[in-house]
């Protein structure tokens, strides 16, 4: 894989400190976004959430039935 920026191909995992949370769920502890970030130019070649599950189980389940 290389960077779409500067064709680097030396890359680091990196993550935040504010969780990804629900928008109706001000107090939801949510779950870490893991950044992939080129260590040539800093360009974020993607973010995953780590747990994903920490925000599906918030869904109402009309919406968490059409997911699954």
């Amino acid at each position: 894989m290389n960077c779409r920026n500067c064709e680097g191909a030396s890359f680091v995992e990196a993550t935040d400190y504010i969780n990804l949370r629900p928008l109706d769920k001000k107090i939801a502890i949510g779950s870490e976004k893991i950044y992939n970030v080129c260590l040539n130019c800093g360009e974020v070649l993607s973010i995953k959430i780590k747990n994903l599950e920490k925000l599906k189980w918030k869904l109402n389940p009309l919406v968490k039935v059409a997911i699954e």
